[in-house]
């Protein structure tokens, strides 16, 4: 069966480029023209530049193609075999990419548009060209073709949380390697946290030689029991970054010295990627307060009941220690953009703080968000005066915006903040949570999310102008491991790369699909161990009445998947699956995938359940919607939802969180649903955080615990009529809760819900 599913992908993807295959290309180019035959790279071909600022540039190609192929590409006095020049065509990033028979033009709008080039002529070789060793006999040809290309947005981006768990030097140097081959064309880097500082501030040495160092926190006791509970190592802390302290402790951290940061931002502008280094203040700041005095309001710190304390406005101390480490900052990174977070502060100390009501009082301000704004507009001074840009989380809108703040937009909950921030006149990046937070788990429906999401939505002409692009975002609470890294960001990241870069038109789901599927063997020869893409085929429950067909796929052909039936968790020793089998009872299933080499992957728990159809409520009910009662609670789970103080009684339509509902949640949604025909339906249960669904007083799906917005679909086999249903669902922060009811073919089902 699998073989069979790999051929039919790859027949797709052979009829969608045309009458002969030809590279899939991740980010799709604008403008792409092949031509029959195809290039052949020699051990004597050369690379030319005729202009000094494109050497750095023919150095990367040269390293690029030369590990590879053992070839030493020498630098050509003229004109090259390669030949790279600079153009003022087009946009900046803009390229124009000619391989003839005889040789390769690459020309640019800048030193980013050759990259960009680089980047395309990689793809257009087999992914061989990978290979961290010479592949000696090995023939190097690409097809012939001229592309002309640019990008619809000129910041593509992917942060990274080094603070929660950190990544060393060599680890950040191979993410910029594969970001740059899909030309993300910028690296947020996020340095500091409450959990760790982890660069070298000379003026402030116990930041790193304190601060970067913790003993084992609750993410790290959360990452090693789950490693232990999944059986999967990517969840362990890595043992190259534990140590023993003095007093005989084992701690966890690492940091980087102003030389690791030089050479990686050098190593990243070669590859033509801009690094923008984020120092969160005021708030997210434990590490620096706890180490030096004159940061915080009080002596006493720590946690409050969401966050931690933050630093003291208030205090000419802090704000000239903030002002020396990002002086220092300067010297590291060249970026006209720098991030000073700004965001999740909790200002409880702020309102008792004798420093912060006088700072309040001399400079008229009367809330403590005013005291924020003020402490963001001293820092954004300093930054303009030399020659910086700040951005800024989108908390910062509060207390009034200035007029050269950058707006990071993350908070799917505040969808006004778009509209807010470019009204004004100031400039937003799109990095919704609810999208590009790449440290919530990946399901199926995650890249349909990105590749619909809309950057300039309700805004208009002028204001989609200030709009720079989009971002995925991998905080890393849960990511001890640069495996797990790189499990937690791709795929998704090329979709992001493919909606920064391509135009609406040209990108379509259904192709990215099919491309994306024949780049998974490039990025296993690049050591990036991705997430292998769901299984599919089933649901968490599945109803038969009769018989059912167990029939699990999976997009990646390469894939292994095993599977057991007793509740254990499968191991490459367990049982085979390789084709569709027929099964006549109830019966639990636990499917695993994993890599070629052996690596585990997700673990998926299914059930097929043999029933009759439940028989329709005898009464019709009368009201129209469910009745949804609202606690004020504040756990982990839907289990003590009622036992929770009401809120209130509202009337929705349809599952849903009331509008009048916000805060701490806990809903408890009942009625009756009502299905037109006898039938199996699929209920299908979005929800952030947790969610159970009963139909007929069965538990059809369990999406219980604390979680990011993930959906998981059960089945029931139902009687024409109006059932009984009942939804529970709590969460603490800007959540989400959707039902969608789907027939056997997965085609939308039209119900009707009273109470």
């Amino acid at each position: 069966m699998k073989r069979l599913y790999f051929f039919t992908v790859m027949l797709m993807l052979w009829l969608s480029l045309g009458c002969y295959a030809q590279p899939a290309l991740i980010p799709v180019p604008k403008q792409v023209a092949w031509s029959n035959g195809t290039f052949q790279l020699t051990r004597n071909a050369t690379i030319g530049c005729a202009n000094a600022q494109l050497r750095p540039a023919a150095d990367y190609l040269r390293e690029l193609l030369g590990r590879p192929t053992g070839y030493s590409l020498k630098p050509a006095k003229a004109r090259g075999t390669i030949q790279l020049s600079l153009t003022g065509e087009g946009a900046e990033g803009f390229y124009k990419l000619r391989v003839e028979k005889t040789g390769i033009h690459i020309e640019g709008h800048g030193y980013k548009g050759v990259v960009n080039g680089i980047a395309t002529l990689r793809q257009l070789f087999s992914d061989d060209i990978e290979s961290a060793h010479p592949l000696m006999g090995h023939r190097w040809s690409v097809p012939l073709a001229t592309i002309t290309d640019e990008p619809r947005f000129s910041w593509r981006g992917m942060e990274l949380d080094c603070s929660r768990h950190f990544f060393t030097k060599a680890e950040v140097m191979k993410l910029l390697d594969v970001l740059a081959l899909y030309k993300i064309d910028r690296l947020h880097w996020h340095l500091t946290d409450d959990q760790g500082w982890r660069i070298e501030i000379k003026r402030y040495p116990k930041l790193t030689a304190n601060g970067a160092w913790r003993t084992f926190n609750n993410q790290d006791s959360t990452c090693m029991a789950r490693a232990r509970k999944e059986d999967n190592a990517d969840l362990q802390l890595q043992s190259s970054k534990v140590r023993t302290d003095a007093n005989g402790r084992q701690v966890y951290g690492g940091f980087y010295t102003q030389d690791d940061v030089r050479q990686i931002v050098a190593y990243a502008k070669k590859r033509g990627i801009e690094i923008i280094p984020e120092i969160d203040m005021p708030g997210h700041s434990l590490m620096a307060i706890s180490n030096y005095s004159g940061l915080s309001c009080f002596p006493q710190h720590g946690w409050g009941r969401d966050f931690s304390s933050p630093m003291c406005p208030g205090k000419d101390s802090m704000l000239e220690f903030c002002k020396n480490v990002w002086s220092e900052l300067f010297d590291l990174f060249p970026s006209r953009f720098v991030h000073i977070g700004g965001d999740e502060v909790d200002m409880t100390n702020w309102k008792k703080c004798p420093d912060c009501r006088k700072r309040m009082k001399d400079h008229g301000l009367t809330t403590e968000p005013q005291l924020q704004s003020w402490f963001l507009h001293y820092m954004e001074n300093f930054f303009n005066a030399h020659g910086r840009h700040m951005i800024g989380w989108d908390e910062i809108i509060s207390g009034g915006l200035s007029a050269t703040s950058t707006v990071m937009w993350w908070r799917s909950w505040s969808p006004d903040a778009p509209k807010q921030t470019t009204s004004h006149g100031n400039r937003l990046i799109c990095t919704p949570n609810a999208q590009f937070y790449l440290d919530y788990q990946e399901d199926a429906n995650s890249i349909a999310n990105i590749y619909a999401f809309d950057p300039f939505k309700g805004l208009n002409a002028e204001e989609r102008k200030l709009v720079l692009g989009v971002q995925g975002n991998l905080w890393t609470e849960w990511v001890p491991s640069v495996d797990r890294m790189w499990y937690q960001a791709f795929p998704r990241m090329l979709a992001i790369a493919e909606l920064g870069w391509s135009e609406p038109e040209r990108a379509q789901l259904a192709d990215f699909r099919l491309r994306l599927a024949s780049h998974f063997s490039r990025l296993r020869k690049m050591g990036v161990r991705y997430r292998i893409p769901d299984l599919t085929g089933f649901h968490s429950v599945n109803v038969f009445t009769d018989k059912a067909e167990v029939k699990v796929e999976c997009a990646d052909a390469s894939a292994l998947i095993r599977y057991t039936t007793d509740g254990s968790l499968p191991q490459l020793t367990s049982a085979s699956y390789t084709r569709p089998f027929t099964i006549d009872h109830s019966a639990d299933f636990t499917f695993r995938t994993f890599s070629p080499d052996g690596h585990k992957g997700d673990v998926y728990r299914f059930r097929y359940v043999r029933e009759d159809y439940a028989p329709a409520a005898p009464a019709t009910p009368d009201s129209n919607g469910l009745e949804a009662k609202w606690f004020d609670y504040r756990g982990a789970n839907c289990a003590g939802i009622s036992a929770a103080p009401f809120k209130g009684t509202y009337v929705v339509d349809a599952p849903a969180i009331p509008s009048e509902v916000s805060g701490n949640i806990g809903l408890i949604i009942t009625g009756y649903v009502y299905v037109p025909q006898t039938a199996v339906y699929t209920f299908s249960l979005l929800s952030d955080d947790g969610s159970n669904l009963y139909v007929d007083g069965k538990r059809v799906v369990d999406n219980d615990g604390e979680h990011s917005p993930r959906e998981l679909a059960g089945q029931h086999a139902m009687s024409k009529g109006w059932h009984p249903i009942k939804v529970e669902y709590f969460d603490h922060n800007g959540g989400c809760l959707s039902l969608k009811i789907t027939d056997a073919e997965g085609r939308p089902v039209q119900v009707s819900f009273k109470h």
